[in-house]
C-alpha cells in the first residue's frame, strides 16, 4: 500500500457546502474517502479517453430476447472477443427482457468497439459501459501472474 500524504484544499465554502452533501448522500465514512473516489475516476476516465491504458469494465446490456439471433449474435461476438471477455452473467428480467452484464478487460479502444458492437445490435434497449480500473503500469496487462495484496490470504490465487 502507498505511504499517506496530507494535504490542505482551499475551497469556496458553497463548494465545500456541496461537497459535504456528495459525502453524506455518498455515505463516505470521510471527505478523504470522497476524495480518493473522485480522484481515482477522474484519472481513469483521463487514462481512457486517452487510450494510453490498459482497462477494466463492465457492460451492462437490457435487451429482448424474443429478437431474432440476437442472442445467438452476442454469443458470437463475445466469443469473437474471448481475450477481452473475463466473464458473464444473465438474469431474466420479465417475460421478454434480459439483463447482460459483461465483464471486460484489455487494451480501452478495444473495449468501446466492442462495446459499440454489442449495444449497436438490433434488440439492444439499452447499454451502458462503465470503466473500474485503468492499470497504472506495463506489469497490470499481464493479469495472469501472481501478486500480493498487502495481506495474507489463507489460499493461493492467480489474477
Amino acid at each position: 500500500m502507498s505511504e499517506l500524504v496530507r494535504f490542505s484544499v482551499s475551497l469556496e465554502k458553497d463548494l465545500l457546502d456541496a461537497f459535504d452533501k456528495h459525502c453524506e448522500d455518498g455515505r463516505f465514512a470521510t471527505r478523504s474517502e470522497a476524495i480518493r473516489q473522485l480522484l481515482r475516476e477522474k484519472l481513469t476516465a483521463a487514462a481512457w479517453q486517452a487510450d494510453a491504458a490498459v482497462v477494466a469494465a463492465s457492460l451492462t446490456l437490457v435487451y429482448d430476447h424474443h429478437k431474432t439471433r440476437l442472442t445467438d449474435k452476442m454469443l458470437d461476438l463475445q466469443h469473437a472477443h474471448a481475450e477481452r471477455v473475463v466473464s458473464s452473467m444473465h438474469v431474466h428480467l420479465d417475460q421478454d427482457l434480459c439483463l447482460e452484464v459483461i465483464v471486460l478487460r484489455g487494451p480501452a479502444p478495444a473495449l468501446q468497439e466492442l462495446a459499440a458492437e454489442l449495444s449497436g445490435l438490433k434488440g439492444i434497449h439499452q447499454a451502458q459501459l462503465v470503466i473500474a480500473h485503468a492499470a497504472a503500469d506495463e506489469s497490470s496487462r499481464d493479469h495472469d501472474h501472481d501478486h500480493s495484496h498487502g495481506h495474507d490470504h489463507p489460499y493461493p490465487h492467480r489474477h
